[in-house]
């Protein structure tokens, strides 16, 4: 996990905005839990793009479904082991 630091060290030099930079932990952090969770990365954000446009978004729960760490996720997303 730290070999992702280092290489993304060089990327958050480009954060010139406090959004910019909350943006981007954002997005970072996403993607290292589903690498602790043993989840595809790229399948995964492909089926997050396409499950946020038919989901209540105001619904906690319809977003806790599709969050890295759900136990509802496809199969397919799954890494095997």
């Amino acid at each position: 996990m730290m070999k992702s630091f280092v290489l993304g060290r060089k990327n958050f030099l480009f954060c010139f905005s406090e959004a910019g930079a909350e943006g981007s932990s954002i997005a970072y952090s996403i993607v290292e839990t589903c690498r602790a969770n043993n989840i595809k990365v790229e399948q995964y954000l492909t089926y997050v793009f396409d499950q946020i446009a038919i989901i209540n978004q105001n619904d906690e729960n319809e977003i806790r479904k599709i969050l890295p760490y759900s136990s509802e996720l496809p199969n397919y997303l799954k890494k095997d082991k």
